[in-house]
């Protein structure tokens, strides 16, 4: 009886495997509707930006195992791929092609850098592998550099700039200067200044360009301060953003204009303490602070801070959570990872993540939401509260550039 059983199960697996051999593409369908889902994750874990990285890191942490303890998708789990791409384009695409074609994953998501994003971009849609960028930029929203494959959690410079240049220019005055990053992000965020500061009649004095990791900016802030602006819009990030202040600050030019800055970063003035950055006004697309009036922000910050010993995310490591949440909360709607099945899911998505309402625009998916202008308060150094929310702008198209602008028909 054993022996006949036996005969049996061995001419039925010769049958499978010969019908897998007949039909490889079979067995990789099968293969891939049981595997783990692979979220593939390139950010600079090394160079300037290595804290906004890491604190990216953790947060897309918390949306992996959110996924995973509720069920993943009909029962595969998600993992999640880190790879450093230390802030350097040619770097990225070389690890987002390892990501697609070695490790063959089902999305990609990161990058913290304007022209590292677009470099990873490139590679992802040549492959038509899933990419949501969680980095500022105006470019990947055009249409020559957009496809199907590309969403853009991201806040971009045009809603950044604009949110911060309407509030701070009808406030503190219309004579304004610009200490800028020599590279895309600095240009993009003047430019979203400027934009919406023409109307109103805002007049640039200067656009003082400086290198990206400059660490002396002794020779240019005489420079500002001899044109007396009423307001000081310093566009760079990270270190840049940290030193600059705080050299701003030693000069004395906060007694004479207001410091404005596009994105006011958590993680920065942690490092840098109240002192730098005191007083100074820019945008964020997250503060943990809002969990007072917005649940689904409490319900992130606590999933957070159980996750990693206490602490509260960063805005830059929001942006990692939703950007993989999306992902995840889509193909488990649609029952697949399959791109031509999740991309319509994504577009029609209308989620509260952590933040308030969003949905991706369908002509460049880009992420409507709200960006939060917050001020630099006197905090004591541990204290995570460190700024104050002083004005909301709600999501809307109508502040972002139109989908004709961006080169769409």
């Amino acid at each position: 009886m054993t022996e006949r059983i036996t005969g049996v199960t061995r001419r039925r697996a010769a049958a499978m495997a010969g019908a897998a051999l007949a039909s490889p593409f079979l067995f990789h369908i099968a293969r891939a509707q049981t595997a783990n889902i692979k979220v593939g994750f390139p950010v600079p874990l090394t160079g300037p930006y290595g804290a906004e990285a890491q604190d990216q890191v953790r947060a897309a942490q918390v949306a992996i195992a959110e996924f995973n303890e509720t069920g993943g998708l009909k029962g595969r789990q998600a993992e999640l791929l880190v790879r450093d791409d230390k802030l350097n384009p040619g770097e990225a695409a070389t690890r987002a092609l390892e990501l697609c074609e070695t490790d063959k994953v089902d999305f990609v998501v990161g990058s913290l850098s304007a022209s590292v994003q677009l470099a990873v971009n490139n590679v992802t849609k040549a492959r038509k592998v899933l990419y949501n960028s969680i980095s500022q930029s105006d470019a990947i929203n055009e249409a020559k550099d957009f496809s199907p494959y590309t969403f853009h959690e991201a806040l971009n410079p045009h809603m950044t700039g604009g949110a911060v240049g309407r509030y701070a220019f009808a406030k503190y005055g219309k004579k304004v200067a610009f200490l800028t990053a020599d590279y895309a992000y600095g240009y993009e965020m003047v430019r979203g200044f400027q934009a919406a500061g023409k109307p109103m009649g805002v007049q640039t004095l200067i656009d003082v360009r400086h290198p990206l990791g400059a660490t002396d900016f002794s020779t240019l802030l005489p420079r500002i301060q001899a044109l007396r602006p009423e307001v000081l819009v310093i566009s760079n990030f990270g270190r840049d953003q940290q030193i600059a202040l705080k050299q701003a600050t030693d000069f004395g030019l906060k007694k004479s204009m207001k410091i404005v800055v596009p994105i006011l970063l958590y993680t920065g003035r942690i490092a840098a303490g109240a002192q730098a950055f005191d007083g100074v006004v820019g945008g964020t697309s997250y503060y943990w602070g809002i969990e007072k009036t917005i649940p689904s922000a409490k319900a992130f910050n606590d999933r957070f801070r159980k996750m990693h010993n206490g602490r509260v995310p960063s805005d830059y490591g929001s942006l990692a959570y939703a950007g993989v949440k999306t992902f995840l909360m889509a193909s488990r709607q649609a029952g697949t990872t399959d791109p031509q099945a999740v991309i319509p899911v994504m577009e029609a998505l209308k989620y509260d993540d952590y933040k308030g309402p969003e949905y991706y625009r369908k002509c460049d998916h880009q992420a409507v939401q709200s960006v939060f202008i917050i001020e630099s308060k006197n905090a004591p150094a541990g204290d995570p509260d460190v700024f104050n929310v002083i004005a909301t702008d709600a999501p809307n198209e109508v502040n972002l550039r139109s989908c004709e602008e961006l080169g769409f028909k």
